[in-house]
């Protein structure tokens, strides 16, 4: 996507194989408590796409994966119909929105090895708070949960999720030093 607005061949495998690869983290599941929404790898590989594909790709490629769970059971073993009237609805939109941010973030990120970590460190954890804050809405909405109720229930992910962040972290840093025409010039401060 160097210095254009129109997406090439390039770009749309790039999209496809992101959400290939969210579809298959979103198998790696562990079901935690009673609430139905188990421990996943799918929350923080949305996060990955944005960090490695930016905003506009990142998304795409989050928003095809959902597509996808429109006929194949890629969300953690459900579909998309199964997701969305279920207690997850919230974090599915959470998702889309991350990924865009952190894409947003990671995107202005400096060239140099230490500022762009330092980037993508504070990307991935906005968007992990994106998706708790709009998992918290979900379980309130469709799991009846109250609001201090939903909130606590989110502290079980913290540890894990911020592990997986600093794993996929490393991975994007790696990706964008090895292959710098990966983010346009344009986009970058520094």
């Amino acid at each position: 996507m160097n210095n254009k607005t129109a997406f090439d061949v390039r770009d749309l495998g790039y999209i496809a194989v992101f959400a290939a690869l969210i579809s298959v983290l979103a198998f790696i599941s562990i079901p935690v408590g009673v609430l139905g929404v188990p421990i996943v790898l799918q929350n923080t590989a949305v996060i990955l796409a944005g960090l490695v594909l930016g905003p506009k790709r990142g998304t795409l490629s989050v928003i095809l994966w959902l597509a996808i769970g429109l006929v194949l059971p890629v969300l953690s073993g459900k579909t998309l119909l199964t997701a969305i009237v279920g207690p997850t609805i919230g974090y599915l939109v959470g998702y889309v929105i991350a990924t865009a941010l952190a894409g947003f973030i990671a995107y202005r990120a400096p060239r140099k090895r230490t500022p762009l970590i330092v980037y993508m460190l504070i990307a991935g954890v906005l968007g992990l708070l994106i998706e708790y804050g709009a998992g918290i809405v979900g379980l309130v909405f469709r799991a009846g949960l109250d609001w201090g109720k939903a909130f606590t229930s989110q502290l079980v992910f913290i540890p894990t999720d911020l592990l997986e962040i600093i794993f996929w972290v490393a991975i994007a840093v790696a990706v964008h030093m090895a292959f710098p025409n990966l983010r346009p010039q344009k986009m970058i401060t520094a």
